[in-house]
């Protein structure tokens, strides 16, 4: 039997040269995505439950840290940040008038930054924050079951995690949900005191 009546099939090659930079792309894409739409909503197993106990000292620089006792007795939020993370930036003017109102105190954790950029970076837009610990390691924001910056926490005067914010707050978010929220927990606080 002879090959020459048969025709061969052709193989189809890919250069790796144009796959390396595709694939490049597209994880780039996908990290731009989740930056940019964050999932606000996603469950957390702390919510209902204790604020993890932490002491953490205070930036490089600065006279305070920030522990759990600090949380004690008062509704609080709790904001992971840092001065190299961008959606920081962009929540910080609604962080920083949620303070100015005086409706509740804002705790701050620095996650894995160099004390002189997050001195600079407060410097530089302000610092609405009672109280800051330098979570250099992100180990109490793993214990806080964070996924990445910004995320915020809202604890009761119990110390109780009532409501968790993935990615950065928006003014809608903190008229929407937080503000009601924090108030009906006020008003719990309140009448347990009374």
């Amino acid at each position: 039997m002879s090959d020459a009546g048969q025709v061969k099939p052709r193989r189809f090659r890919v250069p790796l040269r144009g796959l390396i930079p595709a694939a490049a792309s597209a994880l780039f894409g996908v990290f731009l995505w989740q930056l940019l739409h964050p999932a606000p909503d996603l469950p957390s197993v702390l919510i209902g439950k204790s604020v993890p106990e932490f002491a953490l000292p205070a930036i490089a620089g600065r006279a305070e840290g920030f522990s759990t006792a600090d949380l004690q007795g008062q509704v609080a939020l709790v904001n992971i940040f840092a001065s190299w993370c961008v959606p920081c930036r962009a929540e910080h003017p609604v962080i920083s008038a949620l303070v100015r109102s005086g409706v509740v105190p804002v705790f701050g954790i620095n996650y894995k930054d160099e004390a002189p950029n997050a001195l600079a970076w407060l410097k530089e837009l302000g610092n609405p924050y009672a109280r800051i610990g330098a979570d250099t390691d992100g180990r109490v924001a793993i214990e806080l079951g964070a996924y990445g910056v910004p995320e915020t926490y809202v604890v009761g005067a119990d110390g109780i995690i009532a409501y968790r914010v993935v990615g950065p707050i928006t003014q809608t978010m903190v008229d929407e949900t937080l503000l009601p929220l924090i108030r009906s927990l006020q008003q719990k606080t309140a009448k347990a005191e009374s």
